[in-house]
């Protein structure tokens, strides 16, 4: 009696777990069977539709490589598909297996082979040497920046033409925002929400799958053009009660940016902005934003970038949650002294994302001339910071880069273009302010004219400099080189940089140093380099062996 009861039990076990096997064959998880390396590797798989999966639902996968292992979030994405992303650091086999709270979910597993990266992958973008930018591969990433608030939100044709103009920039990172803002809404209403239900009458608890499908696109679509996507979590720009994403509770704050970084993380062109202009927002507090970094830092396992950028007020930048430093100031960039401060503040790369912009607006903050906005371009470099642009032309109402995207129409981003080639065929440790602090117009008493300017000089000390004259115009310029790194002898080959014509004109010969006093070297046959006599002209010296 007792044997048969317990082969009965074994019986009912035996099929209770071939059913969970059927069940589990019947829910098979997809998933590509190799990805290259920093690319998104993708699993995808049936899950329970009852309630809301939004609230009620967690799922998460554990990725290892033997050495490593590290657990993502995973995301619904409407219609009963749940998905989870994974960005392979390193090459060969990964395994992982998925968990949640529901069956269906629990327990898939699998694995996949991560390949050699691409041409033109370089990882994500990381800091490196405290000031600057690089590639996870080692390559150095210089920063030439421009901003399109919500390109994304507006026409297909726009979008498409925003795409078709960046192809053809220069610029390797864009700043976007997540949400819709008002601008131009009455002519280009936005087609997505992030979330479901219509204004006014928002469901928080269910985010709308269309809209974030829609924006990983064309945040991988900047990936494919080699751009990375700043992409701008929080903004002070609804203007219309009726939106009510400025009001969001803390509990649907956090839910959003979880779900963010759960759907985006594993892009590795992306970088977070916790907010453009974060003072702006009445309704948030510095510590919803101390903790709105930390939810980000944590659910993030790859550590991108991340930032807040200021309107009237600075962030706690020091906070060690704040990889970069991203600045809306202006004024610091009439020169390249005033420029170089942030960097001693901080001890992190500076990114001034808004100089103010090149336009017609009759905004003191969208009216700057082209020469202007190449001008503190070239100031940010060599103080050793980083500079970001954007436009605005035409009447308010219509389409402007800075907002809308669409096409350029300012004279500065082909200038800005040939500074990027000037930054990439400088050292890979990137542009060091030399001799920082020092006034170069006021360390002793003589006038700025012919042969007597006194530019600003960023480089790498006894290597390479680059000798900016700003709104000056000398026409020579005798070698007066700071002495770090310097010694009697050392020859250096000289060109003289047109940053608006943008031209380089070598110089005949070579300048071999000797000390003139305590401070500075220059040449030892006590020759000046000519100069065109005109604003915004540059030297390169080079040293020779």
């Amino acid at each position: 009696m007792l044997i048969s009861l317990l082969f009965r039990l074994c019986l009912a076990a035996l099929f209770l777990a071939r059913g969970v096997c059927a069940a589990t064959e019947a829910n098979p998880i997809t998933a590509p069977a190799s990805v290259e390396q920093w690319g998104l590797f993708e699993a995808s798989l049936q899950g329970p539709t009852d309630g809301n999966p939004f609230l009620q639902v967690r799922f998460t996968a554990v990725f290892t490589n033997g050495a490593r292992t590290v657990e993502v979030d995973g995301f619904h994405d409407g219609d009963g598909v749940y998905r989870v992303r994974f960005m392979p650091d390193t090459q060969g086999e990964w395994r992982f297996e998925t968990r949640s709270n529901r069956w269906p979910l629990a327990g898939k597993r699998g694995s996949f082979v991560a390949t050699a990266p691409s041409k033109g992958n370089h990882g994500p973008v990381g800091v490196r040497n405290t000031y600057h930018f690089g590639y996870a591969d080692g390559t150095p990433f210089r920063q030439v920046g421009t901003t399109s608030y919500t390109w994304t939100h507006r026409p297909e044709e726009i979008q498409e033409q925003t795409l078709k103009t960046l192809a053809a920039s220069p610029f390797n990172k864009l700043r976007m925002c997540v949400l819709p803002q008002a601008h131009g809404i009455e002519l280009m209403p936005p087609k997505l929400w992030p979330f479901e239900g219509t204004p006014q009458q928002w469901d928080y608890t269910r985010f709308n799958p269309a809209f974030f499908q829609h924006l990983e696109k064309r945040v991988g679509q900047l990936r494919d053009l080699g751009i990375e996507c700043d992409l701008i979590l929080f903004h002070p720009y609804d203007n219309r009660e009726d939106w009510g994403f400025e009001t969001m509770d803390p509990e649907t704050d956090d839910r959003y940016l979880r779900y963010v970084v759960a759907r985006l993380a594993a892009c590795r062109n992306i970088w977070w902005s916790m907010a453009n202009e974060y003072d702006f927002l009445p309704t948030k507090t510095e510590a919803d934003w101390d903790r709105f970094f930390q939810i980000v830092r944590q659910s993030d396992p790859y550590n991108h970038l991340r930032s807040i950028h200021n309107g009237d007020r600075l962030y706690n930048h020091n906070q060690p949650w704040v990889t970069h430093v991203s600045i809306q100031n202006g004024a610091a960039l009439n020169d390249a002294g005033r420029a170089e401060l942030y960097r001693d503040v901080y001890q992190k790369p500076i990114v001034y994302d808004e100089a103010k912009y090149e336009g017609d607006s009759l905004h003191r903050w969208g009216n700057l001339s082209a020469p202007e906005m190449v001008h503190r371009f070239w100031a940010g470099t060599v103080a050793g910071t980083y500079v970001g642009h954007s436009e605005f032309f035409g009447p308010p109402e219509g389409v402007v880069w800075l907002g809308q995207g669409g096409v350029l129409k300012g004279e500065s981003p082909d200038r800005l273009g040939f500074l990027r080639r000037i930054m990439e065929e400088g050292p890979a440790a990137g542009i060091e302010p030399i001799d920082q602090w020092k006034d170069p117009y006021a360390w002793r008493s003589r006038p700025v004219g012919d042969g007597l300017a006194e530019p600003h000089i960023g480089g790498q000390a006894g290597e390479y400099y680059l000798v900016y004259f700003g709104r000056s115009a000398p026409k020579s310029w005798a070698i007066e080189l700071y002495k770090s790194e310097l010694s009697d002898g050392l020859r250096f080959q000289a060109e003289v940089i047109d940053t608006w014509a943008m031209t380089v004109t070598p110089v005949v010969g070579t300048f071999t140093l000797k000390r003139r006093d305590d401070h500075h070297f220059t040449d030892a046959n006590g020759r000046a380099i000519a100069l065109p006599g005109k604003p915004h002209v540059a030297i390169r010296l080079r040293r020779v062996p």
